[in-house]
């Protein structure tokens, strides 16, 4: 398990927009969910938008009440900053996606919001907001919603880390450091889940998840069979691939070690040994490099 979905540099995002899509799963008839959308034929993206394709339909999910009909959302790794400037650049994402509509008005500015999603507490952008005069006010746990005269869109900043635990696991465990708790009840849940997209939606949000809490999960892996079963049962292509490529390598490193000695005890090159061995041309590169 520890070494399952090494990475140098974890990747949040896609878990995140797993974590978005379950999070509105009670609702997912009437959102459409669209990935880094594109602004423009440049690559100035959001990360993602979701649209409401009913207008009288309000999501059950409280992080969904201030949508209307276009909703362009932002997320913040643990390892991001969220400053004022980074409120603005979402504010200038939103303006370019009006102004880019196919026919003037298309996307009407009172049909636009902004959310903004990151795990801390983020205490500077909000003293520099109330500089500029706008007021902050916690609608729900761990959700802000910000307004004032200045405000082209309503907006709200989502705090995951003070989100209810009970409704927002999937949010909850994007993090460097989850509540072994929050990723039992993830798992419990995760595992009555059968719908492809969903379980997709799953295994984006434990691979991140993993990667930035090992010992936890293998913690968990270790003392608990019944969670060790559901966790690999939920990310069975990942360890299937990863036992795949052990297999592969210890295949490899046994045949290096059998070029090595038949170099050593016939003196023969090599290019002999991997013949003699009747390696393909197309693989006896990657050997001589290791040797």
């Amino acid at each position: 398990m520890a070494d399952v979905l090494e990475t140098v540099s974890i990747k949040w995002h896609p878990g995140f927009y797993g974590a978005a899509e379950l999070e509105f799963l009670s609702n997912k008839g009437a959102l459409e969910f669209q990935r880094e959308f594109n602004l423009s034929k440049e690559p100035i993206r959001m990360d993602l938008l979701i649209i409401k394709k009913l207008a009288n339909i309000r999501t059950q999910n409280e992080l969904g009440h201030i949508f209307k009909k276009f909703n362009v959302i932002e997320f913040k790794s643990p390892d991001d900053s969220l400053s004022i400037d980074d409120y603005f650049k979402t504010v200038g994402y939103a303006c370019l996606y009006k102004g880019l509509g196919d026919t003037v008005d298309q996307i009407p500015a009172d049909e636009l919001t902004i959310s903004i999603f990151r795990e801390s507490y983020p205490k500077a952008m909000f003293e520099a907001m109330k500089d500029w005069g706008l007021e902050i006010n916690e609608h729900y746990p761990g959700i802000y919603y910000i307004s004032g005269k200045r405000m082209p869109f309503d907006t709200q900043i989502v705090v995951t880390k003070q989100l209810n635990k009970e409704t927002h696991r999937a949010l909850r465990i994007l993090s460097k450091h989850v509540n072994e708790d929050d990723v039992r009840a993830f798992i419990e849940k995760a595992a009555q889940m059968s719908e492809p997209g969903d379980r997709n939606n799953v295994d984006a949000v434990l691979q991140v998840s993993v990667s930035a809490n090992k010992d936890i999960y293998e913690a968990i892996r270790r003392c608990d069979k019944a969670m060790c079963d559901a966790l690999r049962e939920l990310m069975k292509e990942d360890f299937e691939k990863q036992e795949q490529e052990t297999r592969q390598e210890t295949k490899q490193e046994t045949l290096l070690e059998t070029i090595k000695n038949l170099m050593d005890s016939m003196k023969w090159t090599a290019e002999q040994a991997m013949t003699a061995m009747k390696i393909p041309d197309a693989d006896k590169g990657k050997y001589i490099a290791k040797l």
